[in-house]
């Protein structure tokens, strides 16, 4: 048995390095730095097992001829070591851990004409708190079928900011863009990256019209300032259905869509989900945006 953990050890080991150096266009991108993934291979998965990542489950699933670990990484996660843990249902548990590198985030700064949207008045304001309970309880679900991860971008457009700009709205420092957005005319529609079931729908002060999607396995997916949601709570979806429409509705300064991932409740960046030839749009700009909360 000794020998099995250590033979067993240096394989998961060697897997971490695998991965962080030659992800295949299948599987998400490797970041270990804040708002990023951290992947590990599982070579001897079985059925029942269970993996944790800085002591919340994460999702699994297959790949080729493996299974693969995947858990987001926080915008607030220092630089240091963070511990897988790998539970099997016989009882067999292994730990190994990933190194998280310092990432420098750029500043944005925006004007809103709509004064509450950046100052919300006490009734704003306990709106804002009863969606907040909406959206928390969205995220963190945690369904037990394997997600898809081979993701496709739900809008064609320009990039016109990206995740974890730290944001001044009318020059009063707000949290990190969560998401990216991407510009494009109202009404263009909005596809499902992967398939899912609609978790949630609905007007949010700050987001708008937005859905919510469980991919499995703690993988949400969200969608927001919609003008039209073609979907209700409940819904099963496939990869590449209309879920809605770009709009400008919530705190924005324009059309566009704002999507955001989360995995282990955890927001992570986008852009290492989707496929890099995907958007023919594709160019970044954080000068003229469309911003979400």
């Amino acid at each position: 048995m000794i020998k099995y953990l250590h033979s067993l050890r240096r394989i998961l080991f060697t897997a971490v390095l695998f991965l962080y150096g030659s992800c295949t266009h299948a599987l998400p991108e490797q970041a270990l730095v804040p708002g990023g993934i951290a992947l590990l291979q599982l070579p001897d998965y079985k059925q029942g097992t269970k993996v944790y990542f800085d002591n919340k489950r994460i999702a699994v699933f297959p790949h080729e001829d493996s299974w693969v670990a995947m858990a987001g990484i926080g915008l607030s996660q220092k630089p240091g070591n963070y511990e897988f843990s790998i539970r099997r249902a016989d009882g067999l548990s292994l730990n190994t851990s990933v190194t998280v590198e310092y990432k420098k985030y750029d500043e944005q700064h925006l004007t809103i004409k709509n004064k509450r949207k950046v100052n919300p008045n006490k009734q704003d304001s306990e709106r804002i708190a009863a969606e907040s309970q909406r959206k928390k309880k969205a995220r963190k679900l945690f369904s037990e079928n394997h997600p898809k991860v081979d993701f496709i971008w739900p809008v064609t457009g320009r990039i016109s900011s990206i995740f974890g700009l730290r944001r001044f709205f009318n020059e009063q420092e707000r949290r990190p863009h969560s998401g990216l957005d991407i510009a494009a005319d109202e009404g263009t529609p909005i596809m499902a990256v992967a398939e899912g079931t609609v978790v949630d729908t609905g007007d949010f002060f700050f987001s708008g019209n937005m859905i919510y999607l469980d991919h499995g396995q703690g993988i949400i997916t969200l969608y927001a300032h919609l003008s039209k949601i073609s979907v209700n709570p409940g819904d099963t979806v496939k990869q590449g259905d209309i879920i809605g429409e770009v709009g400008q509705t919530g705190r924005v300064t324009g059309p566009h869509l704002h999507f955001a991932v989360y995995a282990n409740q955890t927001l992570i960046d986008p852009i290492f989900m989707l496929p890099r030839n995907g958007n023919p749009a594709m160019a970044s700009s954080s000068k003229e945006t469309a911003n979400s909360q």
